[in-house]
């Protein structure tokens, strides 16, 4: 049974929506598509590093001890293609991946917000009381899958559930405290080498490292 709230809890993780009583994020062009980590144009700033979208910072925690794959990373220009250049290096993805990654994903959305406080802050608000799911074809973690009959949503959605969380802490946040994000009690939570800072609002600046393609030489 749905609730009046649209979602109906199934076991301890999985969980079933009502598609037309929830915020639904697919596609990056349509009007909550920021919400996803797939939209650009929310930059982001680590260790003075500049990271184009919260999925290429995700992508690159899975490998803290192998700083090459980060800046291949890093230096993609697509988000999609910043996830792509990870899959060929997933076995090297940190051992405790599982563990953490839920953890990981809550930071990268915190980042995300306190370095866009102003549009992402507007936009998560303006969900209101809906629960939000994060539909996908695949991805029954993250997201929630369409039912055959297009009816429900239904997934682990831990995607949208972070999400729900930080939209609660941002209403109480009058003194403006999550413009400030502390890294994470892990073990080697790096970024090319090095430890990974506490984040503060405030976007890409001039002096902030880019890191581009390396090119091949001219002449060999």
């Amino acid at each position: 049974m749905v609730t009046s709230t649209g979602t109906t809890l199934i076991s301890e993780s999985l969980r079933t929506y009502a598609a037309d009583q929830v915020v639904v994020v697919y596609r990056t062009k349509e009007d909550f598509g920021g919400l996803s980590n797939m939209a650009s144009g929310y930059p982001l700033r680590v260790n003075g590093v500049r990271i184009l979208t919260s999925e290429a910072l995700y992508q690159c925690c899975r490998f803290p001890h192998l700083p090459h794959v980060q800046r291949e990373i890093i230096e993609q220009t697509s988000p999609m293609t910043a996830k792509m250049k990870s899959k060929p290096h997933r076995e090297h993805t940190r051992s405790d991946w599982d563990q953490v990654r839920a953890k990981v994903m809550r930071w990268c959305l915190r980042v995300k917000l306190a370095q866009n406080y102003e549009t992402f802050g507007r936009l998560l608000l303006s969900t209101g009381e809906l629960p939000i799911v994060e539909r996908s074809r695949k991805d029954a973690y993250w997201g929630a899958k369409l039912s055959a009959d297009e009816a429900c949503l239904v997934g682990e959605n831990v995607l949208g559930r972070l999400l729900m969380e930080l939209r609660e802490k941002l209403r109480g946040d009058a003194k403006g405290e999550l413009k400030t994000v502390l890294p994470l009690s892990i073990p080697d939570f790096l970024l090319l080498g090095r430890p990974i800072q506490p984040i503060s609002t405030g976007g890409p600046s001039n002096h902030d490292i880019e890191v581009k393609r390396e090119q091949p030489p001219l002449f060999t």
